[in-house]
Parts: structure tokens; sequence; C-alpha cells
């Protein structure tokens, strides 16, 4: 079987899909060549992309051939299911592979934004002493606020825990039996805006659909404490990127890391990059070595059932 990879995928799940006698074709830029891409996939059995491709209809009906889709990642806003499933193409994104990753980038912004270590490292080689500029806070006794209550958000709250935080969360999607309620200890609120209002940080945890885009804005941004962040490592758009701008200037809140942005990459004089306490990051945080091998061997896993005629458990469509 002949698979199509069109953007970056660590080298042990193309290794996995040859040793099982499949072809292989890499292109990491593919995704970004839409005509190429469409004159290419006819011939494919497979096709592999992460969040740049975008697998709309008119991609569909040039794969006549395409047997599956694997999206290495789990974020599946820019692959259209509806229309995948009328021509009956599982799509299998990396269910819980790069969690763990996304949960450490949280707790390193969280410790960042209470202990600035790289700016008093630079503070220090300028010939500074300058203990009380950087004496810092604790997490411990802080408030954690969690926007999405799945899989990656349970790895934040108990890594928080440990720490000593207090975990809110607001999810109207979970029960009280949730194992994140039920035996994380995260506490539940019934509205954004009260969480919004209790929190020292607030990290998103949520897909991007019509009813989160822009979820935090304007409106509720005042609600925040003026010491708070946002950290957004799940989609750019949830969080209206100008509104967060006018917030922090405003010093309505305090800062924001943010490792997802409405337009990747970041353009040229984005207001974003102009404000110091929003710290920036390119789409990494579920980018750690072990993740893209977690991802990449799920996914040539996950694809090589459905092209021997299986069924994947982690199939969407």
């Amino acid at each position: 079987m002949k698979v199509l990879v069109t953007e970056l995928m660590w080298d042990d799940g193309m290794e996995e899909l040859k040793r099982n006698g499949h072809s292989v074709d890499y292109d990491k830029e593919l995704g970004r060549k839409r005509n190429e891409l469409l004159d290419l996939v006819p011939s494919y059995d497979a096709l592999l992309v992460r969040n740049e491709t975008k697998v709309d209809p008119e991609l569909l009906d040039a794969a006549k051939n395409t047997r599956v889709i694997g999206r290495l990642g789990v974020g599946l806003d820019n692959i259209d299911l509806k229309a995948a499933k009328a021509r009956n193409i599982p799509v299998i994104p990396a269910v819980h592979a790069n969690a763990t990753s996304v949960a450490e980038y949280v707790m390193a912004a969280m410790m960042d934004a209470s202990r600035p270590l790289n700016n008093a490292n630079a503070d220090v080689r300028k010939g500074n002493w300058n203990r009380k500029l950087f004496t810092g806070t604790e997490l411990n006794g802080k408030t954690l606020g969690l926007v999405g209550l799945g899989e990656i958000g349970h790895r934040v709250a108990k890594r928080a825990k440990a720490f000593g935080m207090e975990v809110i969360g607001y999810d109207p999607f979970v029960t009280p039996f949730d194992h994140i309620l039920a035996e994380t200890g995260v506490q539940p609120v019934t509205e954004l805006n009260e969480l919004l209002a209790e929190s020292d940080f607030v990290s998103v945890h949520v897909p991007l659909t019509k009813a989160t885009q822009h979820m935090i804005n304007e409106e509720n941004l005042p609600l925040m404490n003026s010491h708070a962040y946002v950290i957004n490592s799940a989609r750019g758009g949830i969080v209206h990127e100008q509104d967060l701008v006018n917030a922090v200037q405003a010093n309505e809140i305090a800062g924001a890391y943010l490792d997802v942005l409405e337009t990747e990459p970041v353009k040229k004089g984005s207001a974003l990059a102009q404000v110091e306490s929003i710290r920036l990051s390119p789409h990494i945080a579920g980018s750690t070595e072990e993740a893209q091998s977690r991802t990449a061997m799920l996914i040539a896993g996950e694809v090589m059932k459905v092209l021997n005629g299986g069924k994947s458990l982690c199939a969407v469509v």
C-alpha cells in the first residue's frame, strides 16, 4: 500500500510502515503545496497529515483511492469530518499520544511566570545582582482554572495538585463521576466567568469549534485578577488575540503564554509580538521527542490496521 505524508513525522513511524511492506512518500512541506498535493493524492491508499494540510471536500474528492486518514496530533479542525464520513474514509487522530507533553508545557509556563529564571540569568550576566527583582512567587496555594476537562486537563490537574495548587474546572460535558472530578479532585464550576474570576492561571484545553471560538474575549477578560495569566496550548482562535493584547496593556491581567495562534506562523508586526508579557512559542506544547515518537508509532500502527482490512479504535469517523 502507498502512504503519503504531507507534514512533519518522526522517522520511527515511517520505518514501521516500511517494515510492514508499505511504501512511504514524505514531504513535510507538501501540505502547503496545494496544487501539487491535489495532483499526487489520487494514487495513495493512506494520507497522513498534521494541522496545516486542509483536508476538505476538494482534497477528499481527489483522494479517490484513499482508505484512511491519519492525523499526527489530536486537533481535527483542519479536517472536514462530515465530508470524510460521507466518503467512508476513517480519520484517526493520535489519541492521548502527546497529552503528557502538553501538560508539562502548561506547568513550565506557570513556573516561568512565577520564577522567571531566564530573565534572572540574563540580568546576572549583565553584572547585576537584583535579588528583590527576581524574588518571584510560589505556585503552592495558587488557583489553576482549567477550561476543558479531558485527558490533557486531567494530566495538568494531577501535576498542579502535586505542587499544592487548587484546581477548578469548567466543562459542560463532564459529569460529577468522571475521573478528573471524582478521582483527581478538580472542583467544578458551572460558568466560565466564575472560573476566570477565581483563577490565578487559566489554561485552555478545548477544541476549536463555533461554540469555543473567541470564548475568552473583551467581555470576560476584565473579570480576571490583575496578576493572572492565560495559557493557551489548544488552538488559536479560542482566545481573542486583540482583546488579550488590550487586556494586558490595560493591566487587567498580567500576561499570557500562547503556543497557538489564529494565524501561524506569527505575522510580522503582530500586536501579540509587541507585548513582552505575552510569551509566544511555535506550536510546540505537544512536540517533545517522546510525544513525537509516540504519535508517529500510534498513527502508523492504527493506519495499518485499516489498510489490512481491520478497524481502529482511535477512529473518530
